[in-house]
């Protein structure tokens, strides 16, 4: 299973780090075939929130085909404005068996028109705003994630860690998420 995570300059980097530390130990327990990386718009380094510096692994013309795609929040608001990011997200949406988004990223999956009348959460500062740009949006202010057939959105920072828990169980099963959450030393918020 191919596990592509977006990332961009200026992105929240617990939103990226958190869903990749999940995902890679997940990997490392099962000793499965899962590979976990990160792609961005250009084969550069991006500078995350806070002058975090990373290099992704691949880029939007040079990547494995995504099983699971992951687009994560921080200030969205560039990358919000890119069509050739929203058409690359969109695309490689429709071919991804599930799409996720953490915090903000939610702002990326609704321009990209692969939201519609869904439940979906964000981060709780920008949950108004994400109704009033969509109004078609059903946006739950109670949840740390939620799920919507094959989408899953998540509040901020740490609850995409909880959400990455929720597709390692989906993708395996409860029991091996909370063994994943054991070795993290994280205490999962099923909800």
């Amino acid at each position: 299973m191919n596990i592509g995570i977006y990332i961009y300059d200026n992105a929240e980097v617990l939103d990226f780090s958190g869903p990749f530390e999940v995902f890679s130990t997940a990997k490392r327990l099962a000793e499965n075939n899962w590979n976990v990386f990160f792609i961005a718009e250009q084969s550069k380094p991006v500078i995350a929130r806070g002058g975090f510096s990373v290099n992704p692994h691949y880029n939007f013309l040079h990547h494995p085909h995504i099983d699971l795609l992951i687009v994560v929040g921080g200030d969205h608001t560039a990358e919000f404005n890119k069509k050739q990011v929203i058409d690359w997200i969109s695309k490689s949406a429709k071919t991804a068996t599930r799409v996720a988004s953490v915090c903000t990223g939610a702002f990326l999956l609704a321009k990209a028109d692969l939201l519609h009348g869904l439940n979906v959460t964000t981060h709780w500062e920008d949950q108004n705003e994400l109704a009033l740009l969509f109004p078609d949006l059903n946006v739950i202010s109670d949840k740390r994630w939620v799920q919507h057939n094959q989408f899953i959105t998540s509040g901020g920072i740490s609850a995409g860690i909880d959400m990455s828990l929720q597709l390692v169980a989906l993708c395996s099963t409860d029991e091996f998420a909370c063994l994943t959450a054991k070795q993290m030393e994280y205490q999962w918020h099923k909800k």
